[in-house]
């Protein structure tokens, strides 16, 4: 069993090392704290009024002014810095369910995100290192 593994599989940490984020600069865990404190009041007044769309919530973090993240048609970088998306559907009985709500990313540094969610039940905004392949969101399951 390896070291940390608690209770868990013995070999957890290697099954699931896509989904352990990368660790953060000192100075970028401080500049993504202030990016985190700066979107934590719009994301909770959003969900305080109901709206929790991906359209609404983007528009409300842009007004902070972000620029969209955009890539190129290899997955490449081109500029911005936000995303904001629906939820990652989950499987729910016998099938797939998107949950109404949006997935809030924000690329702080090249070692530092914000990432957050807003939706019916809750909100909650963190600060994390990038995901490898998945940028600021964390990947889902493998299996």
């Amino acid at each position: 069993m390896e070291p940390g593994a608690g209770d868990g599989a013995p070999h957890y940490r290697d099954n699931n090392g896509f989904r352990l984020p990368a660790k953060m600069s000192p100075a970028g865990a401080e500049e993504a704290r202030k990016e985190a404190d700066r979107i934590e009041p719009v994301v909770k007044r959003l969900w305080e009024a109901g709206t929790w769309d991906p359209k609404s919530v983007r528009t409300a973090l842009l007004k902070l002014g972000y620029q969209e993240e955009r890539t190129g048609p290899k997955g490449e970088r081109l500029g911005g810095t936000l995303t904001v998306r629906t939820m990652d559907p989950r499987f729910e009985t016998d099938h797939y369910v998107t949950p109404e709500g949006a997935l809030i990313g924000l690329r702080v540094h090249d070692d530092a995100c914000v990432t957050a969610f807003v939706q019916k039940t809750n909100y909650e905004v963190k600060t994390n290192g990038p995901f490898p392949g998945t940028g600021c969101f964390e990947p889902r399951a493998g299996h």
